[in-house]
């Protein structure tokens, strides 16, 4: 496995970062989760212009150009000599001292990581999941912007573990109001005949491409698709409900809380959509073997 570390290609052996970085240190940082299928890397542009989104809003300078970071990307999976894989971009503040303050780190730290990664077995995307609603509630907007993909991850973690001892696979994140957030790594729709229903960002969920791309994909298939708040009744009484994420795909939810989601099995609404789906990831985006200028 090669890995670009702060502009070189090295294994995953020697890939060590310091335990002065801000990154370790903090949570000083931020990322992107990208996937490649077959040769083409998923709106690779829109997930580097939410990095440098996220960076910007922290005040962290990220020490290349998006082009640069762009073709890096590709780069590396050329290197690795992957056509499908699961890309970790990763950005810390750098290496500063044991005090919190973030100008005393002068440059800030690019990992790229790329690996294969299923986040659920595969069997579970034909049988669904089930979910547990947990205490542990979704950071309120105006302590943290959920549009801020930061390196702590803590309140999501907090969540998972309280499902997975709850023996759920995912939990669903409530915001402080009682609404419905997200996931503790995904968006999250809900299904009622024809009409699709998904919390607004200001909720507190991370506006997700894969998210943005399913409503493009409903829209254009003549779903209708609206954004606003809804409560655990809304979700207990939908037709269906699946999470979206970058590492989850369209994952379907035919339990919550003891609850069965509709008919307990995947829904029509969400088969055609994952169908949808595993055509447009592999038409939109970046070729991994395209004429862009190799990195050396």
């Amino acid at each position: 496995m090669i890995i670009f570390l702060d502009g070189r290609w090295i294994s995953r052996e020697e890939a060590t970062v310091s335990v002065f970085d801000h990154g370790l240190l903090y949570g000083d940082g931020v990322f992107e989760g990208i996937r490649a299928y077959d040769g083409v890397v998923f709106r690779l542009k829109e997930h580097i212009d939410r990095l440098y989104q996220s960076a910007k809003a922290i005040l962290l300078d990220i020490p290349y150009t998006q082009e640069e970071m762009h073709d890096l990307v590709l780069e590396l999976l050329r290197k690795n000599n992957f056509g499908s894989a699961y890309v970790r971009l990763v950005v810390t503040r750098g290496v500063g001292d044991l005090g919190l303050d973030p100008f005393k780190c002068p440059r800030a730290s690019v990992i790229i990581i790329a690996q294969e990664l299923a986040l659920f077995p595969a069997d579970l995307y034909e049988k669904g999941i089930q979910v547990v609603t947990v205490s542990t509630r979704r950071n309120r907007s105006d302590v943290l912007a959920p549009a801020i993909k930061s390196l702590n991850y803590l309140n999501n973690i907090m969540a998972k573990i309280e499902a997975r001892r709850a023996g759920a696979q995912e939990a669903l994140m409530l915001n402080t109001e009682g609404y419905v957030a997200e996931g503790t790594g995904e968006n999250v729709f809900l299904v009622r005949e024809r009409s699709l229903l998904t919390p607004p960002a200001y909720i507190g969920a991370l506006k997700g491409i894969t998210r943005q791309a399913v409503i493009e994909l409903a829209t254009s298939l003549g779903f209708k698709v609206q954004e606003q708040p809804f409560t655990l009744h809304d979700v207990y009484t939908a037709d269906e409900m699946f999470f979206t994420g970058t590492a989850a795909e369209i994952v379907p939810v035919v339990m919550v809380d003891g609850r069965t989601i509709g008919d307990g099995i995947p829904g029509a609404v969400t088969r055609e959509l994952i169908q949808a789906f595993h055509h447009m990831v592999r038409q939109d985006g970046s070729r991994i073997e395209s004429s862009v200028k190799q990195v050396s």
